[in-house]
């Protein structure tokens, strides 16, 4: 451990204490960036669920929490993982034109839960290493490419695993068999 303030702790690498009410889920995030060799920091802190609490989490890591958007098309054939810059709005036209998809609209827990073992409030890339058969699509704002490093959950939403993009995109996100697509999302808040 490196740091340590009440109910929020920092860890080098997987978290060395409460191992025993780990998720398997969460646990197995740990074991596939260690066998990765992606170097990475844990935080672990009480459930965030809202992009106000993931605030805090970017203030305590000192990296930014991205939105990360678990979408599927009308028939719910085809699922999609956006992540986009935690402020920006969000609106379904624009990516389902950049995919060629009729209609975008938010999956279920269901759906979530089963492909990728997460959780509503716990979206994260690195759900994708549970989606063996590659069913989701990596989609990812082109406004993150500048982004070095950045906070995202480990499966569950009282954690927070801090790496660099670069890493997720070039050395997890491979490891898992899937591929990643860049999109331009505008920013009408600007």
């Amino acid at each position: 451990m490196i740091y340590m303030e009440s109910r929020v702790k920092i860890y080098n690498g997987r978290p060395t204490e409460g191992n025993e009410s780990r998720t398997a889920a969460e646990t197995a995030v740990y074991d596939f960036l260690d066998n990765t060799g992606v170097e990475y920091l844990t935080l672990c802190h009480p459930a965030a669920y809202t992009m106000e609490e993931c605030e805090a989490v970017r203030k305590a890591i000192g990296a930014p929490v991205f939105k990360n958007l678990f979408l599927t098309n009308k028939q719910q054939t085809q699922f999609f993982l956006l992540m986009i810059p935690a402020d920006k709005p969000f609106k379904t036209k624009y990516l389902s034109s950049q995919l060629g998809c009729a209609r975008l609209s938010f999956a279920s827990s269901e759906a979530m839960n089963e492909l990728l073992h997460i959780a509503p409030g716990a979206v994260s890339p690195l759900g994708l290493i549970h989606d063996k058969a590659c069913r989701v699509r990596l989609i990812v704002d082109r406004d993150l490419s500048a982004t070095d490093r950045y906070a995202c959950h480990p499966c569950v939403n009282t954690a927070s695993v801090a790496l660099s993009l670069t890493d997720l995109l070039e050395k997890v996100v491979p490891a898992t068999g899937h591929t990643f697509t860049w999109v331009n999302l505008p920013d009408e808040t600007a």
